[in-house]
């Protein structure tokens, strides 16, 4: 059971819902979930992610190139008398090139996560039925059916985590627990 929205804006964007999905919530429930859905096109979410996502890959290449400019760059005979200020500027750059991905992925993964509450949020306020949308959430998380392998390219297609069970996965993930969101929206009630 899964569903997702893509597309750049509200007039380019389109939600897709499994046929699981479709035949295992009832009415209220798969309201509830399209509702999500359509609340990350209102909120522009996939375009936001589509702008941190450029932003992250341009910071890790400019990283890159001011390693690798600082490690094998001309530096002249000079510079090499001096040892000791570009010894530290090369190890700074080591740091720098080895830290900096990660702590862009895990920024990347905390806005992913927040959009998740506010999209939930956004479409209890679209519904007015938050007890739906955690009827649905309880529904797809406890899915005896759900993919035995997930890619951590496609998981922010999911609605759930899917990598349930797998801390250091789940730790990288794209959306909150299940448990957390549930808790958040019975705070709506």
């Amino acid at each position: 059971m899964n569903a997702f929205s893509t597309g750049r804006d509200p007039d380019h964007s389109v939600v897709c819902a499994t046929t699981g999905l479709l035949a295992k919530l009832d009415r209220s429930e798969l309201e509830a979930v399209i509702s999500h859905e359509l609340s990350h096109i209102k909120n522009f979410d996939i375009r936001l992610m589509m702008v941190v996502s450029i932003l992250i890959g341009s910071l890790s290449i400019l990283t890159n190139i001011a390693f690798r400019s600082s490690f094998f760059g001309g530096r002249s005979k000079n510079d090499r008398e001096e040892g000791s200020l570009g010894g530290i500027l090369v190890i700074l750059g080591l740091i720098l090139a080895i830290f900096s991905p990660i702590i862009a992925q895990l920024i990347q993964l905390a806005i992913s996560r927040r959009r998740e509450f506010l999209a939930d949020a956004s479409g209890v306020k679209l519904t007015r039925q938050p007890q739906s949308l955690i009827d649905a959430l309880q529904k797809i998380s406890a899915d005896p059916n759900q993919l035995k392998q997930a890619s951590s390219a496609t998981a922010s297609l999911y609605i759930s985590n899917p990598f349930k069970g797998k801390s250091l996965a789940s730790l990288f993930s794209t959306h909150p627990p299940i448990e957390d969101r549930i808790k958040v929206l019975k705070d709506m009630l």
